[in-house]
């Protein structure tokens, strides 16, 4: 039984032609997440979770050196205060997408930091925006040249780059252009943004609800002389910090500069993690080169010099708050 106004996957239907076919025969391949990564992840009035569907940078890496991390590139799923958040659409935004079609109509958040592809390369894959009935708000800010967040998606998905164009979302979108410094309240939820010391902008946000924050504050770029003085004001205090760590020294400093800066770049995510109060942190957005044994060895690094370090993982799930 479905509700009104609402059309099941297996009789839904996007606009007749042999392009869209193609599209929603490629949102319906088989995909193999790591283990965990399409287990339930259930809302809750009193509840304030978080999910990880994509962990990687710049290009998702599949194959057997990446199986623990995963290989999907950015997507984040909060649930909180009964409202699904969901933070950037990299390609593990199409694994995020095949959970929804079983919890339909769907109503979710989507904000993104910035445009870069390993942000927005899975939202043409999003099944559940081509089904009507399902309503999506998304956030971003206008891009260096003026262009809107409606503007750069859709124009990933013009020929030659793509067959479907976005108009052919049958859900219902609906754009917020957003800008550092904006706060957007959805009820008791607040988020928070700021401005990112990254190439081309980015915007870091704070969830918070309830007295309990996360901090998703990625691909941002450190000051080599001291810690950003924005990135401490958002993470304060911060329950969760979701930080940058797509680069390990030897890729992120010169060569003369290893000997002086050793682990300079998980040593700055240190430092705001301690200057700011944060309680816990994920380490996340790796970098494609970095396989699961590398890995491994950062973390148990990391986790020598602050214990309550982790890296991100594909199908991990954290809970910050969970009432009666």
């Amino acid at each position: 039984m479905t509700k009104p106004g609402f059309q099941s996957p297996k009789h839904s239907s996007i606009p007749i032609s042999s392009d869209a076919s193609l599209a929603k025969g490629y949102m319906s391949e088989q995909y193999a997440a790591p283990k965990g990564a399409e287990a339930a992840f259930t809302s809750s009035p009193q509840r304030f979770a978080v999910k990880f569907w994509g962990v990687r940078g710049s290009i998702p890496t599949p194959g057997m050196e990446t199986v623990r991390y995963g290989g999907n590139t950015a997507c984040v799923e909060l649930q909180v205060a009964g409202k699904r958040l969901i933070f950037d659409a990299g390609t593990g935004l199409r694994a995020l997408g095949k959970k929804l079609l079983a919890q339909m109509p769907v109503e979710a958040h989507l904000f993104f930091t910035h445009t870069h592809w390993d942000r927005i390369q899975g939202f043409p894959f999003f099944m559940p925006a081509f089904i009507k009935g399902n309503r999506f708000n998304i956030y971003g800010s206008a891009g260096a040249n003026g262009a809107s967040i409606k503007q750069r998606l859709s124009e990933q998905m013009l020929r030659p780059n793509f067959p479907v164009p976005l108009q052919q979302m049958q859900a219902e979108l609906k754009f917020h252009n957003i800008s550092p410094g904006s706060i957007i309240t959805l009820d008791d939820v607040i988020i928070e943004t700021i401005s990112l010391h990254h190439p081309n902008s980015a915007l870091g946000y704070r969830v918070t609800w309830n007295g309990y924050s996360i901090v998703y504050a990625t691909d941002t770029e450190h000051y080599l002389d001291h810690v950003d003085q924005s990135l401490l004001y958002l993470a304060h205090q911060a329950d969760l910090l979701i930080y940058d760590a797509a680069y390990a020294d030897h890729a992120y400093y010169d060569q003369q500069a290893i000997a002086l800066n050793h682990h300079q770049t998980w040593y700055k995510g240190i430092e705001v993690a301690i200057a700011s109060k944060v309680k816990q942190i994920i380490m996340f957005h790796h970098d494609p080169s970095h396989e699961d044994d590398y890995l491994d060895q950062v973390e148990a690094e990391v986790q020598a010099l602050f214990p309550n370090v982790k890296l991100a993982r594909e199908g991990m799930e954290l809970e910050i708050c969970r009432g009666d």
